[in-house]
């Protein structure tokens, strides 16, 4: 009887453990990941206008780069609630200045710059989002996840001049901060045991939340590949996309700056 009720038992506890991979894979997923890493970001930039001075009405609509690619800090993390419930976190920065010299003289309806005049802008730019997400879809290698939360964005230009007698000083100095709520997206597949491949998109209007007199959007998407060393520790690398695009108008007029910034990320993975 011993031996009869052994060989039943070995058969059922094997099936038992065949027939609930998904409980084991839901132990064996981390419970907090930190991605370090940084962007080489190379940036497009759109400074539009509408004003009025001397009695004209001016308007401008200018491309500008503010030169050469460089490395900027970027931070995401990913805490998980339950199997289907994650915070995910992110930050990144953007810090640049550039100054341009006329090389001879610009004539201009009536006007005439001359050589030597230069500008000089800065620019710095940050954004952190935390969304709440949600995976619609869930198995062991494939999750779709819908995402809602909120997203803090902090823009500051200024702008410096001297064009011979025509002016010389700063004319733009200009920034603005606010929260918005957001909403995304997320796909997570993972093609073997130490691979994964993350995708994200998100998307706000300024109209939904605290950002003053001004108007537009804002939207970003991102794509990474993982590999783990071991359980704890991995590398990653993918690519960013960040576009902003606002208006704001007063008294004096209309000033818009449309932004989008793009480039290679990679860094180290730890979880927990």
């Amino acid at each position: 009887m011993r031996n009869t009720l052994t060989a039943l038992a070995l058969p059922c506890a094997l099936a038992a453990c065949l027939l609930s991979p998904s409980a084991s894979a839901a132990e064996n997923d981390d419970r907090f990941t930190l991605r370090l890493g940084a962007m080489n970001i190379d940036s497009d930039n759109n400074l539009r206008g509408e004003t009025t001075a001397g009695g004209q009405q001016l308007s401008f609509n200018e491309d500008f780069k503010l030169g050469g690619k460089e490395w900027e800090p970027r931070v995401g993390g990913v805490f998980r609630m339950s199997q289907r419930q994650r915070l995910i976190f992110d930050y990144f920065k953007y810090d640049k200045d550039r100054r341009e010299t006329l090389g001879e003289d610009v004539s201009y309806g009536g006007v005439t710059v001359p050589a030597d005049s230069f500008v000089k802008a800065e620019l710095k730019y940050q954004v952190a989002s935390l969304v709440y997400d949600y995976a619609v879809v869930d198995n062991d290698n494939f999750q779709l996840g819908l995402q809602i939360g909120a997203e803090y964005a902090k823009v500051g230009a200024k702008a410096y001049a001297d064009i011979g007698d025509l002016y010389e000083g700063q004319f733009l100095d200009d920034k603005a901060d606010g929260a918005a709520p957001v909403v995304g997206a997320r796909l997570t597949f993972k093609p073997g045991d130490r691979w994964l491949v993350n995708l994200q998109g998100q998307y706000l209007n300024t109209s939904w939340g605290d950002f003053g007199d001004y108007d537009g959007d804002l939207s970003r998407a991102n794509a990474i590949v993982e590999y783990r060393f071991t359980r704890n520790f991995g590398v990653f690398a993918g690519y960013d996309w960040f576009r902003l695009d606002v208006d704001r108008r007063n008294d004096d007029g209309m000033i818009g700056l449309k932004q989008e910034f793009k480039g290679p990320v990679a860094g180290v993975t730890l979880a927990f």
